[in-house]
């Protein structure tokens, strides 16, 4: 699992030594795997933009220049505790979407066995993405991950308040 994640890393990274669109979106509980974070180092260098959500522990540092600038993270913690675990790779505009057993820490991807599987189905993906969505978009529980480690509450100026639990569980009741 691990050599292939490193794999769709280093697809976005051609992508976008080509000048294609390249990004990366990951939602985990925790990423310490010290080669998967080296590897979205450079991707990050190489202009590939990269998001992340992670609830719990999160040792790559986002948003330093000249080491992590094309890089964003955040946790959101609120009253539902969240344990999915979703990958999704640009592709080229073909994106790839992956839902897994494990988080990027060492013993995950190398001491244990655990499983991903991609998601083909039309309908399904689209869902999934619809949901990383609402969590990107989220103003009231997500907060920053950043070098300084002070955990602010992402705000924006819309003024308009996005609770991605909230909002999660009115897409997922109108369905």
């Amino acid at each position: 699992m691990k050599k292939e994640f490193l794999k769709l890393i280093g697809n976005e990274i051609k992508n976008a030594s080509e000048g294609k669109d390249a990004s990366i979106l990951i939602k985990l509980n925790s990423l310490e795997d010290k080669k998967m974070i080296e590897k979205l180092y450079e991707a990050g260098d190489a202009g590939v933009k990269i998001n992340i959500i992670v609830r719990g522990v999160c040792c790559l540092i986002p948003g330093v220049k000249g080491l992590s600038e094309n890089i964003s993270a955040f946790s959101i913690v609120d009253r539902f505790l969240e344990h999915s675990r979703v990958y999704v790779f640009h592709n080229n505009g073909d994106e790839k979407v992956y839902l897994s057993s494990a988080d990027w820490m060492k013993r995950n991807l190398s001491r244990r066995i655990e499983t991903a599987f991609p998601v083909y189905e039309k309908s399904l993906k689209k869902e999934i993405l619809d949901l990383m969505e609402i969590q990107l978009s989220d103003n009231v529980k997500a907060r920053i991950i950043d070098a300084g480690q002070l955990n602010k509450y992402r705000k924006d100026d819309t003024g308009i308040d996005i609770c991605s639990q909230k909002n999660t569980y009115e897409y997922l009741k109108n369905l």
